[in-house]
C-alpha cells in the first residue's frame, strides 16, 4: 500500500494527471461509499443482489468503477442495505 501511496503522490505532481484524478474524485467517493455501506450492512455482493434484484455482476462492475449507476439503481442499492441515499452539492 505504501508503494501505491508513494506512486500516487509522485504522479500528483504532474498537473495534467492531478486534474484528471481530481475530476474523477466524485466517482471514487461514490464507489467507496457503496462498498463501505455494503460491508457495514454485512452483505456480500451476492446477498445484496438477492435483496435488490440487481445482478451480482452489475454490482461488481459498479464497485470496480466499470459502470455508472443511475440514481434509481443507487436508491435500490441503498434500500437493499437498509440505508438512505443522500446526495449533496458542496460549494467549491
Amino acid at each position: 500500500m505504501r508503494t501505491l501511496k508513494k506512486s500516487l503522490a509522485k504522479r500528483m505532481k504532474d498537473p495534467e494527471f492531478k486534474a484528471e484524478y481530481e475530476a474523477l474524485e466524485p466517482e471514487f467517493e461514490i464507489i467507496q461509499a457503496i462498498i463501505d455501506a455494503r460491508k457495514k450492512s454485512g452483505l456480500t455482493q451476492k446477498q445484496l443482489s438477492e435483496k435488490t434484484g440487481i445482478a451480482q455482476g452489475d454490482i461488481s462492475k459498479i464497485e470496480k468503477g466499470d459502470a455508472n449507476p443511475s440514481l434509481k439503481t443507487l436508491k435500490r442499492l441503498a434500500s437493499g442495505m437498509n440505508a438512505r441515499l443522500r446526495l449533496e452539492f458542496i460549494p467549491t
